[in-house]
């Protein structure tokens, strides 16, 4: 493949990486191999077609292997040094939630499951603290003195 055809792959994989999919940051390092295989072409090296297929499945997998999990931790804020930001937010419930019920509330702009694990139900519209983020899952407990759920 010529080389530009190469950097347009790597483009194309990239932006669809970071617009269309979410693909754990896997299209990343495919566009990122892509790219450099354009880039090595636009040098002037020439490799025979299979060999441009070799050096970019090379790149590819080897900078996933290397790379990703580090560089994806610290984007989503699991690397050390990063503290869950979540625990101590306030949401609001629409619901009655009873004591161990779900519901879905709203955080930043995300919805949510929610699990209430106070020692009390929680009345709709009330506030809840959340006290640990489990996963996909908060864990919400309301406040003392509010008006229980009936």
């Amino acid at each position: 493949m010529v080389w530009w055809g190469w950097l347009i792959v790597g483009l194309l994989l990239m932006g669809a990486e970071l617009t269309a999919v979410d693909a754990a940051f896997y299209l990343i390092f495919v566009g990122a191999a892509a790219i450099c295989l354009g880039l090595v072409g636009l040098a002037g090296a020439t490799l025979p077609i299979w060999g441009q297929w070799m050096l970019f499945s090379v790149l590819a997998i080897g900078s996933m292997v290397l790379f990703r999990q580090k560089l994806y931790a610290k984007l989503r804020g699991g690397a050390p040094g990063f503290e869950n930001t979540a625990v101590g937010a306030l949401v609001t419930v629409s619901e009655n939630v009873p004591q161990g019920g779900r519901t879905r509330v709203r955080l930043r702009g995300s919805q949510w499951t929610a699990v209430n694990v106070g020692t009390a139900p929680i009345a709709a519209g009330a506030d809840a603290r959340v006290v640990k983020a489990d996963g996909v899952d908060l864990r919400i407990e309301g406040f003392p003195g509010e008006p229980a759920a009936d």
